[in-house]
């Protein structure tokens, strides 16, 4: 699976931060809870490809949020588990729900006008895949995936893209994850850095990176997104 090879252009970011008319969001671990399916399609393609022995899924855990192949170099496995990984995300993809409160929440901040998009480490094929079964694809502006870019997450650039496609400059935007990978991206595209504890992560490394905002449940974001106004 390769990447596009079109490349975003990084701007400075704004330094006076406007109100937020856009939230771009990780998927993995903020919109949907995936972590079963994702620890068994692993444990598969580890057995598939490597052999015997225990899957070191969290080792893989640790660099969620990262491009598959690219966690699969950082942890010195083979590339060829990427197939029947993907093979096995799609066919146990109906077993991944949504957090509770998610849709309540992005359907509200869609009647507010703030526009969204998804910037995540899946592929953009099966991001988009997920969240059509989901019913919740059509509240999104753009949905990318770390192969839609030249750089994917730490580096800014998909928020920048998704930003870029929604027409909303970074200062008024949110970036929401779970990862530290997320708030170094938003934060660096010049975005409102959020971090979400309802994943059950590794919560003390999220917050110690230092996040602008720290939200414990997907309505709490509300808060902090009122009404867009019309540019």
């Amino acid at each position: 699976m390769s990447r596009l090879s079109s490349t975003v252009e990084v701007t400075p970011p704004s330094p006076a931060r406007g109100p937020i008319r856009a939230v771009v969001f990780d998927l993995d671990g903020v919109i949907v809870d995936s972590s079963a399916v994702m620890r068994e399609a692993f444990s598969i393609a580890y057995a598939e490809v490597v052999g015997d022995g225990p899957a070191p899924f969290e080792e893989y855990n640790r660099h969620m949020g990262r491009y598959f192949p690219d966690i699969m170099r950082l942890m010195g496995l083979p590339l060829e588990m990427e197939g029947p990984f993907v093979r096995e995300s799609y066919r146990m993809a109906h077993l991944v729900p949504l957090f509770p409160g998610v849709r309540e929440t992005l359907e509200t901040l869609h009647s507010r006008g703030i526009r969204m998009g998804i910037a995540t480490g899946k592929a953009g094929p099966r991001a988009r895949s997920l969240l059509d079964q989901l019913g919740v694809l059509g509240l999104f502006g753009q949905v990318i995936g770390s192969d839609e870019v030249a750089r994917p997450k730490p580096a800014p650039d998909i928020v920048l893209q998704a930003l870029g496609n929604l027409d909303v400059p970074p200062h008024e935007a949110m970036m929401v994850g779970d990862a530290v990978i997320d708030l170094l991206s938003g934060r660096d595209a010049g975005a409102t850095a959020v971090a979400t504890t309802w994943h059950g992560g590794d919560i003390a490394a999220l917050l110690a990176a230092g996040p602008d905002l720290v939200v414990h449940a997907p309505a709490e974001l509300l808060a902090h997104c009122p009404a867009a106004l019309v540019h």
